[in-house]
């Protein structure tokens, strides 16, 4: 099934996306998808619901983030060997992970902040993973049965953050707005195999990165198992699991990076798409601006 959370920023409410693609309301059965409502003890119940009998909403909606209150996002580095080819680094022997801020997080429709000094702000479609049991030192044969469902994410970079003040990946990778996720939790009976999903990023309508989950060099139930060694992993928690390559930053004979006015667009099958729009901030005011 897919499930979401639509409205207004602040006042979301939950839905399901029936067979006929019609977005249908579920504040009748559940308040809200927060991380103890995608436990699966309380997830699974759902799947068996009649969703025709709930109502259709009927005007179009903004889509907000797939769980309310996510408590941490962890990030795989590197996982596509391709994209560490193009970024000129060797594929890494064991996982690299990282943190983005929880003010990261923004839904899959807007508008993305380009931050203040930003010069290299650059875009990673992802592969995210919803957490639904709590992960600690588990195995890699039981790993995906610790997923409540799976999501898409737009991992937003700023090269020149990431890199060239003191090399922390976090700097680069937590800024305001810099996660858009959703516009789904798709449950993992819908998504299939979770490696083999074909991924696409496209910036102003030209394509930039084609790839498919397949070609990981870690798969999602390798990392998982690998993260619950060090870090605990808890139902509404999300795992963003690497890029395929086409970042801005590998393009060749020159980088290409983010401006204001531009737009991503991207999507994984089965789990949606999403569409972007880079933003300048105005530090008076506080607000993302046109």
């Amino acid at each position: 099934m897919k499930f979401c959370r639509y409205g207004v920023t602040g006042f979301e409410k939950p839905g399901v996306i029936d067979a006929e693609g019609s977005l249908r309301d579920l504040s009748s059965i559940i308040a809200d998808f927060t991380p103890d409502q995608v436990r699966l003890s309380k997830l699974s119940p759902l799947q068996s619901l009649n969703i025709n009998q709930l109502p259709i909403v009927e005007s179009a909606q903004r889509f907000g983030i797939p769980v309310s209150g996510i408590g941490k996002i962890i990030a795989v580095g590197l996982n596509y060997a391709d994209h560490a080819a193009e970024s000129n680094l060797p594929v890494p022997p064991e996982p690299i992970f990282f943190t983005k801020a929880i003010t990261s997080l923004t839904g899959p429709n807007d508008d993305v902040m380009k931050p203040r000094d930003a010069t290299k702000m650059d875009w990673e479609v992802e592969l995210g993973v919803i957490i639904g049991k709590t992960c600690r030192y588990v195995e890699e044969v039981d790993a995906l049965s610790h997923v409540a469902g799976y999501t898409l994410v737009n991992d937003i970079s700023e090269r020149a953050f990431q890199k060239e003040r003191g090399t922390q990946w976090v700097k680069g990778k937590g800024c305001d707005t810099f996660c858009p996720a959703g516009p789904y939790l798709v449950t993992p009976d819908e998504v299939g195999d979770v490696q083999n999903l074909d991924m696409f990023l496209n910036v102003n309508n030209q394509r930039m990165q084609t790839g498919n989950t397949k070609t990981m060099i870690f798969s999602v139930a390798q990392c998982i198992s690998y993260i619950s060694r060090f870090i605990t992993l808890q139902p509404g928690d999300l795992l963003i699991t690497g890029t395929p390559p086409g970042v801005g930053e590998g393009k060749k004979p020159n980088s290409m990076y983010l401006n204001v006015g531009d737009v991503m667009h991207l999507g994984i099958s089965t789990l949606g798409e999403q569409q972007q729009k880079v933003s300048a901030f105005n530090l008076a005011t506080q607000e993302i601006i046109e």
